[in-house]
């Protein structure tokens, strides 16, 4: 789905204007299209924020929608296995470029729970796919099996 319209309104409040009860109907769309595309995941973990953003807004969106996956699929969410290792700048301003440099080696890798393991990441949005590389990246490095991606939209 693009991240357009009433998708994108949805989202912006899920993220900016802490309408945490938006991940029911947000949480619903992912799973109802997991139902009809399946990837494979035996560990589902949400896109990690940096501590400062995580307090800031006080919930992971990212997370939130994981659990919903999580509850449906049967499949267990794990949040500290993939941690962002440095505070960078919000993305949405940025250029492609400037987004992968942004979170180049942001995210690192905890313990071996990932190892040989397949992993969904769950994430609101794509917009060009830096952040999910750099977390790929790192989870590969701590040793997983296969590392896919889920989003609730992208951009065009």
């Amino acid at each position: 789905m693009l991240f357009d319209g009433s998708i994108r309104k949805a989202i912006h409040q899920l993220k900016y204007r802490y309408s945490r009860d938006m991940a029911v109907p947000l949480g619903e769309m992912l799973i109802s299209f997991w139902k009809k595309t399946p990837l494979p995941a035996e560990l589902l973990l949400p896109v990690p924020l940096s501590p400062r953003r995580l307090r800031e807004r006080g919930y992971n969106q990212s997370r939130l929608l994981a659990e919903r996956l999580g509850a449906s699929a049967g499949i267990a969410v794990c949040d500290n296995a993939l941690r962002r290792q440095r505070h960078t700048q919000s993305q949405a301003r940025l250029n492609a470029e400037q987004r992968r440099k942004n979170v180049a080696g942001a995210f690192a890798c905890v313990g071996n729970t990932v190892r040989d393991k397949q992993i969904l990441l769950i994430d609101d949005v794509c917009t060009t796919g830096a952040t999910l590389e750099a977390c790929s990246i790192a989870l590969k490095q701590g040793g997983a099996g296969s590392v896919w991606a889920l989003t609730l939209a992208r951009a065009e």
